[in-house]
């Protein structure tokens, strides 16, 4: 149904001013910005938003293309204000890769997005889960779908598992049939949900390729989600089964030694992701395609803790909480 004028609303919105020289130095603040959608998009009342590693970095200057001044934030949920007659008062969330960084984001009581962007959120799911599901599931699901969907009864080797992006792998291919076995650098269980059982090798007292050729009758891994990079880049390289996939989406540094001899008679396949360069219309179509996961309860989204949980004018603390590698989803709630 069409609609009637944009509406303007005043939106308290954290703002990055200035790139920060680190994560000690990011000062955000609370400015007022008065807001109205596009003929294209949605006004979003924000009822929950995700703080990510990205945020973090983009704030700190590690991203050259971020803009400043910026309201950062990539996730959100929240109600639909203001758009055409049958989106108002939808409980929707999405993501984004331009959100917050490119463009101003999500860290704010409004956000005008894409309407082709935004995706029905579950009744089952609180704003605060839906705020998390974002940036962890879009990567881990769009290196599954780059590298070939996980079919029933292949093994899917994730690198990291108790990371958000590990952990939402691990979720996605076993919702799709696959076995899943992830690798901790500690003596750990897995920490996430899944649909079946998760074999875990610590590789601090285990060879992780041997183990894997172990676990599947000599053949290997079908894919190796690898959410670390270069620490385990050779232990990934080695467990590949023959036309094996390898999903890299992180380095540490970012030179490492090659087998090409290994790489083509193994006849194996690369793929890297780096969902900073998927627009919102681009991630929302990604989120549909996990939305019914979820519906289901097939997929979960992740646990929030209270304690990880702030209000807009305490942002920075929420940043540094990020930065200290903080297991929690740490989520912004602004009102």
């Amino acid at each position: 149904m069409p609609s009637g004028p944009p509406v303007a609303v005043e939106a308290r919105c954290v703002r990055l001013l200035a790139k920060a020289e680190n994560v000690a130095a990011i000062a955000p603040v609370i400015e007022p910005h008065t807001l109205s959608r596009a003929s294209s998009e949605l006004l979003i009342e924000v009822k929950a938003a995700a703080v990510n590693p990205s945020d973090v970095k983009a704030a700190t200057g590690l991203m050259p293309y971020a803009v400043f001044p910026r309201t950062p934030g990539r996730d959100y949920a929240g109600i639909v204000v203001d758009g055409p007659a049958d989106w108002i008062g939808r409980e929707v969330f999405g993501s984004s890769g331009d959100l917050g960084v490119r463009r101003d984001g999500t860290h704010a009581t409004h956000l005008a997005v894409e309407a082709e962007a935004v995706v029905d959120k579950p009744r089952s799911i609180s704003w605060e889960e839906a705020a998390g599901i974002g940036v962890p599931f879009v990567t881990a699901m769009e290196g599954l779908r780059r590298a070939g969907m996980p079919k029933r009864g292949e093994t899917v080797l994730v690198m990291g598992v108790n990371g958000k992006v590990g952990q939402a792998a691990v979720q996605i291919a076993t919702w799709q049939g696959a076995r899943a076995v992830g690798v901790v650098r500690k003596s750990e269980t897995y920490e996430g949900h899944s649909t079946s059982p998760v074999e875990v090798v610590d590789a601090s007292v285990t060879d992780v390729a041997k183990r894997v050729r172990e676990l599947t009758s000599g053949e290997g891994a079908d894919i190796v989600y690898n959410t670390v990079g270069d620490p385990y880049f050779q232990a990934a390289h080695k467990s590949l089964a023959l036309r094996g996939r390898q999903i890299l989406i992180a380095a540490v540094d970012r030179i490492v030694q090659f087998d090409i001899l290994e790489f083509y008679r193994g006849q194996h396949t690369y793929v890297g992701i780096d969902t900073l360069g998927l627009s919102s219309i681009a991630t929302g179509a990604v989120l549909r395609e996990l939305a019914p996961g979820f519906a289901s309860g097939h997929l979960k989204p992740f646990p929030i803790k209270a304690s990880a949980v702030y209000p807009l004018e305490q942002a920075r603390d929420a940043f540094v909480a990020v930065a200290g590698s903080s297991r929690d989803r740490v989520i912004l709630r602004p009102r």
